[in-house]
């Protein structure tokens, strides 16, 4: 069996070139926002054994290679920089002397290493195509729907107001061109300027699927920033900007 092992939170390219080798994952669960928990298994079709850092970050090497050997683990696919057991003091010699040994070169894209770290700081500032090309795929945030201010059918566009089911990170304030359950959409995220509260809600751009989702969890897919949150003074400027955002967006989708 081999057996990919590292954090994974993102997915992301450096990852799937370990888990291109594989045939399952362990995962050490650290508190991960990219793919919280068990949002990883969206984007392998591998088994995953998962572990919490907290309950294995005392272990000595020799105990945390005793938990592997117990998973029938006979090859180990990891990046060349891989440290295991307390104090980070358990290294690739070491883990040869046990199991046979996939060691992958760091993965980089314009030269810059692919690393969740640099993902998080690209989705932060809003640099949400960036953050795509790093992770191999389009980041995602999910959540149910709850009651929103009843602005949107009322005044603007309806929107589906989401809560966040996990500890995502939230990208950079402002206006996103996105997915949601894969129909085009319009998604804000950041501070109303109706009632000064945060919010993330998205509208469904194709006309007949507005009132026709008949679930309560959803998926928003972030596909391009189209702008940052502003302060409107009254409805009629805010209506006139999502009218413009709206645009751009449907033009975006090509529909």
């Amino acid at each position: 069996m081999r057996a990919a092992i590292g954090g994974f939170d993102g997915m992301h390219l450096g990852h799937q070139a370990l888990i291109k080798r594989s045939d399952m994952l362990v995962v050490i669960e650290k508190g991960s926002n990219l793919t919280p928990g068990s949002d990883r298994c969206d984007y392998t079709n591998l088994p995953c054994k998962f572990f919490d850092l907290n309950d294995i970050k005392d272990l000595s090497p020799i105990e945390f290679i005793a938990i592997l050997k117990e998973l029938n683990i006979t090859k180990i696919v990891v990046g060349k920089d891989f440290r295991f057991g307390k104090n980070r003091s358990g290294d690739l010699d070491l883990l040869n002397n046990h199991f046979e040994i996939d060691a992958i070169e760091e993965v980089k894209i314009d030269g810059i290493g692919v690393h969740s770290r640099i993902i998080r700081e690209f989705i932060k500032n809003g640099e949400i195509t960036k953050a795509n090309r790093f992770l191999g795929h389009t980041y995602k945030i999910k959540g149910k729907q709850i009651k929103g201010q009843g602005l949107g059918g009322k005044e603007l566009v309806p929107t589906i107001n989401i809560n966040l089911l996990k500890n995502y990170l939230i990208p950079k304030q402002g206006v996103y061109i996105t997915l949601t359950n894969k129909h085009p959409s319009l998604t804000f995220v950041g501070t109303r300027s109706t009632d000064g509260n945060f919010s993330i809600e998205t509208h469904i751009l194709t006309k007949n699927m507005e009132l026709k989702i008949e679930t309560d969890i959803f998926k928003i897919e972030f596909l391009e920033y189209l702008r940052e949150n502003k302060k409107f003074n009254n409805l009629k400027d805010l209506k006139k900007q999502i009218r413009q955002d709206i645009l751009k967006a449907t033009q975006f989708f090509n529909i």
